[in-house]
């Protein structure tokens, strides 16, 4: 004859309690995820993670050109006449977030509202004066002397 250590209820008790217990244990192992950026144009919207984030610290100066340089991974559509729309976490525009065109800084000062619009047409031109057809867009957060994140999309231009 078998004699049970425990009741049901405490069974099921220490059973809740092990997945617990496991649950925190693996969302421990994870890593935070970074704050959001957000790119809308008419009704489509992309939003991604940070290429490169050192969790608000200043990213190193070796790091930050091979960062600027990596391809977007986010793409959206957009014709000369549209508005974009930016967004970002509260996170960020506590710090200030400025833009890059094509890895060019194309702002001299951060900007420190979490959301924008600018029109479509200021992304297609080249500083030759030429026309593009896709141009990478990213939003730096930076506080003026220090970069602390970078977020790539590339704007596909639509006729």
């Amino acid at each position: 004859m078998t004699v049970a250590f425990f009741s049901g209820k405490a069974r099921r008790a220490g059973v809740a309690l092990g997945a617990v217990s496991a649950g925190l244990l693996v969302l421990a192992a994870c890593d935070k995820p970074t704050p959001l950026a957000t790119v809308t144009v008419g009704d489509n919207s992309v939003n991604t993670e940070a290429t490169c984030y050192n969790d608000g610290k200043a990213i190193s100066e070796s790091d930050i050109q091979p960062c600027l340089n990596k391809k977007a991974d986010k793409t959206i559509d957009v014709a000369m006449d549209d508005k974009i729309r930016f967004g970002v976490d509260p996170e960020i525009a506590e710090h200030g977030w400025t833009l890059f065109i094509n890895g060019q800084q194309a702002e001299q000062e951060p900007y420190k509202k979490t959301y924008r619009t600018i029109p479509g047409s200021a992304f297609f031109t080249s500083q030759t004066g030429e026309t593009t057809k896709d141009t990478q867009v990213s939003i730096v957060e930076t506080d003026g002397k220090k970069l602390t994140g970078i977020w790539h999309f590339e704007f596909k231009k639509t006729s």
